[in-house]
This record gives C-alpha cells, structure tokens and sequence, in this order.
C-alpha cells in the first residue's frame, strides 16, 4: 500500500498496515490473553497531566495564530520519556492511555478555538460553565457516537485505510519500546527555551517583541509609512514554533496571502481613496486620508479575508465529495455491523455496552437540549424556551451524526479532518433553522454558535479518536477503556479551555476600540480567524447588522482564483486575515526548519536533523504558550496583578475608569518602543534560531547514537541466538554422518 510508512517497526506484525488475505487475521502486539498493566494511577494521572498542558498549549496558538497544533506525537514522546524514568518501567500498553487520555486536548481545543470567540465576538459574553459544557457535550456526542463505527472502520476496513496521522504515533510508540530518551530531552529543553524566550518577552518586557520597518529602516520606514505600507514582525518564541512546525512551503504561502494584503491591497485602498470624500459603508464612516495602515487593513481588507477564509471551506468539503457522499451509508452500514459488547468479545475487541453508548447519546442530546433552554427562557419565556431548546437540541444531535463518519473516514484516508467548512455549513443550517422557528437575535446567535461549538467538538473528538482506535488495534489496547477514560480527557480540556479563554479575554480583549469608538476584532493579539468569519455569517443571518458583503464576495472570488491556480486557499486565505507580524514570524519558523533540514555533510546527518523538528516545534509552542497564559493572568487585578514588580520596559499601574471600574493601565518606556528596543528584539530572535540549531544538531547526535547502540544491541541478540543453534547442528553432524 502506497501510505504504508517505509520503516516499520520490527515489533510490528508483517500485515499490519496491509490488507488481509481470505482466512487471514491481524495479531496485535500484545495478545489479547496478555494481562500487563494498562489503566493504571501512573497512565491516567500523566495523561490528565498532558490534557492540561497541551490544552493551554492548543487554545493558545489558536487564539494567537488562527493555527492549531497537532499534540499527539509530543504526547507520545512524553509518555515514553517520562515511562522510562519510573523505577518499573511503564508498558506500551500504558503509554498508549496516557496518549489516547491527553489527545483530547488538542480536539476540544480545536472545536473551541473555533467558535466559542464568535460569542465574544458579537457581544454574547458565556460564561464559564457555559463554554464547559458546550465543550463537554460535543467531546462526548463525538466519542459515543464514533464508538459503534469502530470496528467497521479499525478491523473490517483494516489495511484498506492508510491512517497517516496514526501510523506516525504508531510508530513512536512502537519503536519506543526499545529506543533511549533523546526524544523526550529534546522535548523538554525546548518547553524549557520557549518558556523563558517568551517570558523575558510577554511578562519582564526586556525588549520590545514587535518591530516594525518605520522604526527599524529610518527615512525609508518614514516613507513607507506616507504611503501606508506598514510591515511588522513580531517576534515571538510561540509563533516562531509554529512555522518550524508548519514549514517553509505552507508558511510562506501564508506569509503571501499577508504581502497581498499589507503591501499591495493596503497601499491601493490609500493611492485611490485619499482623495474621496468621507463616506458611509456597512454602517460605518470612513474617510480613507485620515486612516492609518492598520485601520485601512481591519476596515476594508479583513472582511475580504473572512470571505475567502469561508469559501475556501466550502471549497475544501466540495473536493472531498466522495468521502462525504459515502460516508453516511458507510456510516449506517457500519451501524449494521454487531458492535462487541461488554462480555461477547475478547479484550482487544471488547467496546462499551451498546445500551450504555445509547443512554450516553441520549444524556449528552438533553444536555445541550438543557443549556439552549437556559439562555432562550429569560428572553422568550417558558414555552418558546422549550420549542427553541427542542429544535436546537434536534438540530444539533443530527448534524453530529451525520458529520461523525465524515470526519472519522476524512482522518482515516487524508489525515485531514474538514471540521471548518462542516462546522460552518452547520452554522448556517442551525441559524436558517432558527430563524424558522422565531429565535433571533443575541439569543439566536447564542444557541446557534453554541450548536456550532458542540458539533465542531465532536467531529475533532471523533476524527481524533478513531486514530486512537487504530492505534489500540495495531498495539493491543482494550477499546473500551481507550472509551471510558476519553470522557474524562474530554472533561478536563473542556475545563482547561473554558478557564483560558475567559482569562485571555479579560486580559486582552476579543473586541476593542477602534475608529470613531466602534468596536473591532483585536486582530493584533487575539486574531481567532475562523470565530470571526463565523461570527460575520451569525450576525448577518440572526439580526439586521449591515455586512460588507461586497467585501465577503470579493475574497470568495480571491479563493475560486486560487483553488483555480492549485494554490492552497486556506493558507492564503488566513495569510489576509492575520496581521503580517504574525505571518512573517511564521514564514522565519518554516525558514530556520529548512536550512536545519539541509545542515550537515551527510543524507543520515540531515535526516536527522530535520527529524527533530516536530519536537523543537512543539516544546517552543508548549512553553510558550503556558507562559503566555500565566501572563495574561498576571495581568488582572483580581489577583493583584504581579506584572507590575515584573516588567522592566512597560510599566504597570491601576486606573479607575470614569464608572468606578479599576483597569490595569500600561506605559512603554521610551526605549522599549524605539529603535534600542527592537534591535535587542532583532538580536535576542536570531538567538533564538541559533538555538534552535544546536538544539536540532544535539539532539540529531544522541538520536544517532542511540540507533548505533540498538543496532549493535540487535546485531549480539542475533549472535547469541545463533551459536546454540550452531552448536546444536555441530553435535548432531557426527550422528548424521554414523547413520549414513
């Protein structure tokens, strides 16, 4: 099979990734008799440990950077790393809950990411428990509904789907069993390095992160500025992370879509329209010769961003029609499989009880039924209360069944899960269906996102969690327990998120002030692009806001044109909408991991190398993000805001607001914004890569020097078990040689 990796682990049976012959069956790797330890206090605890750190880590990007980051092979290496320092070493079977508890870190906090700052967005502030428990119920719609497909897809379709994402972790975990720790002190010194980069950045404020060409390029800069070309770089261990994870081809295609707009787009806007008069559009007055790149930018060129963000997703669903179109009847057949039971098959077969899954479904329905009771009953009434709860309830649920197989079978074959463009195809289908029934307005909106929240929760669980499923298969894990603790993984990242957000909305705030005292998307800190593109389509559809759909219309045509041109569109199309500080730190990540990858005399050094990438990336994400997030708490004044003794170049002061609210106020120093403190920025940035470097070349050596080892260690395995075998033949060659 063309997906099957090139290396496979020799633990691993010879059929493992292919497909079976007549009368042929898979053997997992340990047995289904095997007893060896799998749940235990050691597993569950290290991967609720992994739920919360990768949790911060993923709500983190994805608020800053409008990426998320894929946490399942950062977690299995930390399964590994952390196994072998136990006095008794952690089994495979362990290593695999601790990676299929802390994945659910990474699903939830996608299916947050995504919608949840739309309520923010449109003035609907949630409330903690609200955000948990829209979370909660879609992590749970999306595990009890995969669970009844999982044989169908892991063992009935087995070698007939290549699993990418699964057959990567796979191998992690497979090949752990007999490598060293390399991985894992990779790892942690790049949690380590990206923690204190971004704290001497986000909390001491040591130099100025942000620099920009008006201060950098002098006369030139100025004259940049005239003409409203305004180009940023923000330099952030966390965003560089990011592009060394993404790579050099995907972030300069991101890096393009921002040149597009801030270079060229926003010039343009300013050479034609400087000297029109102020005019009215979409509500708002402008006039274009008072305006500053930035402004010109979050006006005219971020709404053209949303359109092409929100075609690209449709797009993206289109070219998938097959999967999609077969993917209910495969789900439905699936359905029709027996599905194992509690008592009926062995243990590596054995799933929850059907009745149980069932109750499961039905309690998670009610629940999201309970939660759009609550917020429509204080508007609408009892009665009305109960209809919109009911057809939101309904609403939800279907299109969650319906979508499970699509997201499970779109990860079993691309890897790619495109919860985007169902998550707004469900968006738009939940506020038609609304509307229908008379729920609008900040009530409508707010169960309409909330749907929202909860089926793009569960088509990330359930995309996530049949690679689980595969991953349990090959190895030999019980199914049903991989099932069991998936809820309380789900549990624990929805708590994580519904804590961050709010903390990161406090802090920094989804909307600020702009022109003219209007409110605005706060796209330098708190970007989340796809919530802003889908609290532009809940808007629009659920109250009388004038939209600038000719805008919209315009970036929906840039992504036709792309998809024409075979460009990916949603990675340009992200590259309009974000700030071009955040694109062009990404595009010098991807850079540093492609002369990394290119280091070295020779292909094996190389290799090397650039195999180390996934874990430097991640670390620098991880260690950034925990500090980003203890910097914004370190920020309110609920709990005494400590940056105040903390920061050297922004100083730190309470300010009472004219109604009485205490607010941390902040000043830059004079230093920090100038020229001293972006060049200590530039400086203290190409330290970083170096770093990065080295890190990538020490780590390339103990990795080498580790497979030398087993080598030498398998090649005397096999020395040894040959010489009884010669001897053997020697003693029996006399006898042989009598009987002739």
């Amino acid at each position: 099979m063309e997906h099957a990796p090139t290396k496979r682990s020799k633990l691993l049976p010879a059929n493992a990734y292919t497909k079976l012959n007549p009368g042929e069956s898979y053997q997992p790797i340990v047995g289904a008799g095997d007893k060896r330890a799998e749940v235990s206090a050691w597993s569950v605890g290290l991967g609720i440990g992994m739920v919360v750190l990768w949790s911060a880590a993923c709500i983190y990007m994805a608020l800053k950077a409008g990426n998320g980051i894929e946490a399942a092979i950062p977690i299995a290496v930390m399964a590994i790393f952390f196994g072998k320092m136990r006095k008794t070493k952690s089994t495979i079977l362990e290593n695999v809950m601790v990676q299929s508890i802390g994945q659910a870190s990474g699903v939830v906090a996608a299916g947050a990411a995504f919608v949840v700052p739309a309520l923010y967005i449109n003035q609907l502030k949630p409330s903690w428990w609200q955000i948990f428990l829209a979370c909660a119920i879609g992590g749970v719609l999306g595990t009890v509904l995969i669970i009844p497909l999982r044989k169908y897809f892991v063992k009935d379709l087995h070698g007939e789907l290549p699993f990418p994402e699964a057959t990567a972790v796979n191998e992690i975990l497979v090949s752990g069993e007999k490598s060293g720790k390399s991985a894992g002190r990779v790892l942690l010194a790049s949690i380590g390095l990206g923690a204190f980069y971004d704290f001497m950045v986000e909390t001491v404020h040591a130099w100025n992160p942000t620099m920009t060409s008006g201060t950098l390029l002098g006369k030139w800069g100025a004259t940049m500025d005239a003409h409203r070309v305004d180009v940023r770089f923000n330099g952030l261990a966390a965003l560089f992370g990011l592009g060394y994870i993404i790579g050099l081809r995907y972030a300069a295609i991101i890096a393009a879509g921002s040149v597009l707009a801030y270079v060229v787009m926003v010039p343009m806007v300013y050479l034609f329209g400087q000297h029109v008069p102020s005019f009215t559009y979409a509500g708002a007055t402008y006039q274009i010769a008072n305006m500053s790149a930035g402004e010109i930018f979050s006006a005219f060129i971020k709404p053209i961003g949303i359109g092409a963000i929100a075609v690209s997703g449709i797009i993206g669903m289109l070219r998938m029609g097959k999967i999609i179109a077969g993917s209910v009847s495969l789900g439905f057949k699936g359905l029709a499989k027996k599905s194992g039971g509690e008592s009926d098959a062995e243990r590596t077969q054995r799933d929850m009880h059907p009745k149980h899954v069932v109750v499961i479904q039905m309690l998670a329905a009610l629940a999201m039924g309970v939660l759009f009771f609550v917020v429509a009953v204080g508007q609408y009434g009892t009665g009305k209360a109960a209809l919109f709860a009911l057809v939101g309830m309904i609403v939800g649920f279907v299109l969650s069944f319906l979508f499970t197989p699509v997201a499970a079978q779109a990860i079993a074959i691309v890897g790619t899960n495109p919860v985007s463009g169902m998550t707004l195809i469900t968006l738009v289908i939940a506020a038609a269906v609304m509307t229908s029934v008379g729920l609008s307005g900040p009530a409508g909106m707010f169960v309409a996102l909330v749907i929202g929240t909860a089926v793009c929760t569960a088509l990330s669980t359930s995309g996530a969690l049949i690679s689980d499923f595969k991953i349990g298969y090959w190895i030999g894990s019980t199914p049903k327990n991989q099932q069991i603790w998936k809820f309380v993984g789900v549990g624990v990242a929805a708590l994580t998120v519904a804590f961050i957000i709010p903390v990161m909305d406090h802090s920094y705030h989804f909307l600020v002030e702009g022109p003219g005292g209007k409110l605005i998307s706060n796209t330098e800190v708190l970007p989340a692009p796809q919530a802003n593109m889908l609290a532009a389509i809940v808007n629009g559809l659920m109250s009388n806001a004038e939209q600038p759909v000719l805008l919209y219309v315009l970036g929906g045509m840039i992504a036709i044109l792309l998809y024409m041109a075979g460009v990916p569109m949603l990675a340009f199309a992200l590259g309009m909408y974000l700030p071009i500080s955040i694109n062009l730190t990404v595009l010098a990540g991807g850079f540093v991991a492609w002369l990394v990858s290119r280091s070295g005399k020779r292909e094996e050094v190389k290799k090397a190398r650039a195999e180390q990438g996934n874990l430097i990336a991640s670390g620098l994400i991880a260690g950034a993000a925990l500090i980003g997030i203890l910097s914004a708490v370190a920020r309110l004044p609920e709990v005494g805001a400590p940056i105040r003794f903390l920061s050297v170049g922004v100083k730190y002061a309470y300010e009472t607001s004219t109604s009485g609210v205490i607010k941390l106020g902040s000043v830059a120093a004079d230093w920090y914004k100038g020229f001293g403190g972006q060049m200590i920025s530039l400086v203290a940035f190409v330290g970083l890569a170096i770093a990065c470097y080295l890190l990538a070349r020490k780590g390339a050596d103990w990795d080498m020097a580790e497979a030398a080892e087993l080598e030498r260690a398998e090649a005397a395995e096999a020395a040894g078990q040959a010489e009884p075998a010669v001897a053997a033949a020697a003693q029996s060659e006399p006898e042989q040689k009598t009987g002739t």
